[in-house]
């Protein structure tokens, strides 16, 4: 084992294990403790609790506060520079990095909730061989945020120390609302079998809304129907039971995405009569795929009615695509048509089906959302109406990124996923693909994915280094990140948990994604990305024109809610339950809908109130 440097200690059992594993041989990361660097305007303090070495600065509040830190490299190159700090309002501190007398950049310190939660705010610069001097110095009257430590790595190790808040920027709340009016009330519906897991206990496990072309709404039940409603909502009927058709292997009771799970009705439904399913059985069949010890297998079906207008389905199914799981989570959650695709684009009448990593893909030595000879964790792009695929059930487009290349599956549209919960296109404007992707450790993110794309997972969390050696943190991206090929979200939010929470605890945060509102009743709305948290039935939007790849998150706000008395209040009162289970819909106007499976209702969108900031 290569000599590690004492500076280590500061960084605690985790921060000198992730050293020791993950840093190349040439140079460890070393941290240089704030209290022994040149402090001008301020003081060593050590009252405040989670700080390493002997103490920390306090900086004076004024512009011109400073501090110097005189570093040693053995050789020229690319260092990370993570100064870990805590700002405990909610007011951004920013300060000059200035390396041997040059500018290098303005670094920000935003509020981190507590001044006792300390985290990383990272810079990558060159440094030359021998002795530099890095100073910070604060630019407003509010001075520097209280600083702990300097770590410097050799570029490639992700700054070296773990980020416990990795966004510190909350959500905004708008002064923008939605008023909603109960348009559904669905009966009530029972997982199969009986289920271990209270979350799963639902008043009905609805899921989507979406609206054919002669006007009927669509809604699917996880517990396995498929229901029709009228444009005005009101009393849903049976239009298909999956459960019963499918027969005693279906499963709904096992696994929080387990049953049926999405419908996708084709383009040409009105002619063709043909849709699509996916839903979860109990390993029985013979899978395409399969992961050890499968405890659940997602199927994707294709259904064509013989009268596409009647209201109850009779007509024929045939299985296209069976994959195996080995856990009752993170299967196949949705599959769909591009609505933006006209009869005469290559898109037209493909399917794409997200799949997610089966709950395995941050297990010790599991590597599979980036093993592209596997569909897990990857969003694939089928055909349903061609042949050429392994099982010959389905045709594989041949403009899909990876086709044609050895060891690697033409059907792959995406990778690097966990739980690709929910996507959809934009239907007007930019009609960019976004994706809402539920985080393992603290990232709940939206992607504009493209063909090819490789979100990370499970070597990256959004935007983050994922180390499956330690559960309870992230870390900052190397100094040659660039050059791995990852693409990373242009939209997030953290999952700030309570003061005291385990660091392995479900917090309860998850993210749904939604849509980019192009329609007409709404103009304040007009392009913007509205997506939710599942659990929290929080309501988010962030402004399409904002969502850039490549740059910073695009600012994220939160909706108000108002009922249809005009009155504030909150997805959980409307449910009637602390855990809301939101998911949103669209109808072809471009209208919005929300629903919670806690209750089984469903809510239109039926005006705004108040001003975007």
């Amino acid at each position: 084992m290569r000599r590690t440097s004492k500076r280590l200690a500061g960084l605690g059992v985790v921060g000198l294990i992730t050293a020791v594993v993950t840093a190349p041989a040439v140079a460890a990361p070393v941290v240089y403790e704030a209290e022994s660097a040149t402090i001008t305007s301020g003081v060593i303090e050590s009252t405040r609790s989670g700080y390493t070495g002997s103490g920390y600065v306090n900086s004076d509040n004024v512009v011109g506060a400073s501090i110097e830190f005189t570093v040693t490299n053995s050789s020229a190159g690319s260092r990370t520079l993570a100064f870990r700090y805590a700002n405990g309002v909610n007011v951004n501190r920013p300060a000059t990095l200035t390396i041997n007398g040059t500018t290098h950049s303005t670094q920000s310190f935003p509020g981190t909730r507590s001044w006792t939660t300390w985290v990383n705010q990272t810079a990558t610069a060159t440094l030359p061989a021998g002795t530099s001097i890095i100073r910070i110095t604060s630019t407003t009257a509010n001075g520097l945020a209280n600083v702990d430590s300097l770590t410097v790595d050799d570029g490639t190790g992700g700054g070296g120390g773990p980020i416990a808040n990795p966004i510190p920027q909350d959500p905004i709340q708008s002064g923008l609302g939605l008023v909603l009016t109960e348009w559904a009330q669905f009966p009530q519906s029972s997982p199969t079998p009986t289920p271990t897991d209270s979350r799963l206990q639902r008043h009905a496990r609805i899921n989507y809304l979406g609206e054919l072309p002669d006007g009927r709404r669509f809604v699917p039940d996880l517990n396995g129907r498929l229901y029709f409603l009228g444009a005005a909502g009101g009393t849903p009927s049976v239009y298909l039971d999956v459960r019963a058709t499918v027969g005693g292997n279906f499963m709904s009771g096992r696994g929080l995405g387990s049953g049926f799970g999405f419908v996708a009705f084709h383009p040409q439904f009105a002619t063709n009569g043909k849709f699509y399913t996916v839903h979860s059985e109990t390993p029985n069949g013979t899978p395409d795929w399969t992961q050890s010890n499968p405890a659940v297998q997602s199927i994707v079906t294709e259904w064509t009615a013989a009268n596409p207008s009647s209201n109850t389905f009779s007509g024929t199914r045939r299985e296209l695509l069976r994959i195996g799981f080995g856990t009752n989570i993170h299967a196949i959650q949705q599959i769909d048509f591009n609505p933006n695709a006209t009869p005469s684009s290559a898109d037209y009448g493909l399917l794409y089906v997200a799949v997610g990593d089966g709950g395995r893909g941050s297990g010790s030595g599991n590597n599979e959302p980036q093993t592209l000879s596997l569909p897990f964790g990857k969003l694939l792009r089928i055909n349903p109406a061609g042949n050429n695929s392994a099982n010959r059930k389905y045709g594989i487009p041949p403009g899909n990124p990876f086709v044609g290349q050895s060891g690697r599956l033409g059907e792959i549209y995406a990778y690097g996923y966990r739980d690709p919960h929910r996507f959809s296109w934009d239907r007007g404007g930019s009609g960019k693909l976004f994706l809402g992707h539920i985080g393992e450790h603290d990232v709940e993110a939206v992607y504009d994915v493209r063909a090819g794309d490789n979100m990370g997972w499970p070597q990256r969390e959004g935007s983050w280094v994922f180390n499956k050696s330690d559960r309870c943190n992230l870390y900052p991206l190397p100094a040659n990140d660039a050059t791995l090929g990852y693409d990373y979200p242009v939209a997030a939010y953290d999952h700030d948990p309570p003061a005291g929470t385990s660091c392995t605890a479900d917090v309860g945060r998850a993210v749904v994604g939604g849509f980019v509102y192009r329609g007409t009743a709404f103009p304040a709305l007009q392009g913007k990305y509205i997506f939710g948290d599942l659990v929290q039935g929080w309501v988010f939007y962030t402004n399409e024109s904002q969502m850039v790849r490549g740059a910073s998150y695009a600012p994220l706000y939160r909706l108000n809610i108002y009922n249809s008395s005009n009155q504030l209040t909150t997805l959980k009162t409307l449910a009637g339950d602390n855990r809301v289970d939101l998911r949103l819909g669209i109808d072809r106007a471009g209208d919005l809908y929300l629903m919670a499976k806690a209750n089984g209702k469903i809510w239109k969108v039926t005006g705004v109130r108040g001003t975007a900031p």
